[in-house]
């Protein structure tokens, strides 16, 4: 089933990985190889599409598989990814985890974060790694469950990921008599595998450390967020992209507040505006200067907004402010806020 996609015996070992190298580089998402065998170096990488799961088997001297943070940044195809160790041993390192594979282990990463996979030991024989990649978006709401469980090691002797390891490993023997029209049937399958292995995890007990973890990261949103409100461009998805989390896990993340993210932005930048308003000391700018300071480009949403959550219009609420009713005019609670 697989086909030969690099195999340079023609290459001088040092030249090889070097082609390897170039070759990874130009992928569909950018990855770089280092070795420290280049005087010795071999590779042979095998591989199939079967529509929209691609498959790639790995053999080479023992080294590293790298895709840096400004390989990211150049270009996010926002691919799920699945790797398991047939022979020798593979360590995954993403999202501050790593996950130690041997044989019928796996392990997800995705392409929208910087990772880094060895492959065997140095000085040891070439290793195998098989890879399985497919679209985020084909898992459905299957793919927010994907972030907890990037590199950690998952057992594949049983279950789905038994099944799933089985099926990577039938693909990459010769000696199976699929068929070209048999793709399609092998894509749904392992879609469908993956997408309930992603499950079955998701609902298995918390992972240890989790819930600090996740702590810490919603401290960082939030610095990051407050820093960045004059921005009109903030965003989920920026914000999304300076933690190398995806959109959805960062909704997730944020939803144990009891809010939506977009709902406590917003919140944050009329409490901003409202404590402008009601400062003498800038009586002079205007309502529209005080909404685009803090990241609302569209006055009438402002607008609306602020009297959403004030009870009256930006304009009202600085007169009131100003006025002998000034003490007793509330800041409140704006909408989107814990209370």
């Amino acid at each position: 089933m697989l086909h030969t996609l690099f195999d340079r015996d023609d290459l001088a070992p040092r030249e090889r990985l070097a082609a390897l190298n170039d070759a990874f580089l130009t992928s569909e998402h950018a990855m770089g190889v280092l070795s420290p065998e280049a005087e010795d170096f071999t590779a042979l990488v095998r591989g199939v599409d079967l529509a929209t799961v691609c498959v790639a088997e790995l053999t080479m001297s023992p080294g590293r598989v790298v895709r840096s943070d400004r390989m990211v940044r150049q270009a996010d195809p926002e691919l799920v990814c699945v790797a398991l160790a047939p022979s020798g041993v593979t360590v995954l390192n993403q999202a501050g985890r790593e996950a130690v594979l041997g044989p019928n282990d796996l392990a997800f990463y995705d392409s929208s974060s910087p990772f880094e996979i060895r492959i065997g030991a140095p000085g040891g024989e070439p290793a195998t790694l098989i890879r399985a990649h497919v679209p985020r978006a084909l898992l459905g709401p299957s793919a927010d469950l994907v972030e907890p469980l990037l590199a950690r090691r998952l057992p594949g002797q049983g279950g789905f990921a038994g099944m799933f390891v089985h099926l990577m490993s039938s693909l990459a023997d010769e000696s199976r008599a699929y068929r070209p029209n048999d793709r399609s049937r092998l894509s749904d399958i392992a879609g469908d595998v993956l997408t309930a292995l992603v499950d079955h995890y998701a609902d298995a007990e918390p992972v240890p450390g989790d819930d600090s973890r996740k702590g810490a990261l919603l401290l960082s949103i939030e610095a990051f967020v407050q820093q960045h409100l004059n921005d009109p461009d903030l965003s989920p998805r920026t914000i999304a992209g300076a933690h190398h989390l995806s959109v959805g896990y960062l909704h997730r993340l944020f939803s144990a507040r009891g809010t939506t993210l977009t709902a406590w932005i917003r919140g944050m930048r009329l409490k901003r505006a409202g404590r402008d308003l009601r400062d003498p000391a800038l009586s002079e700018v205007t309502v529209h200067q005080i909404a685009v300071r803090w990241g609302f480009r569209d006055h009438s949403t402002f607008t609306r907004s602020f009297r959403t959550a004030y009870g009256m219009s930006p304009r009202d609420y600085r007169h009131a402010s100003s006025s002998q009713w000034g003490p007793y005019v509330k800041d409140v609670r704006t909408v989107g806020e814990r209370s």
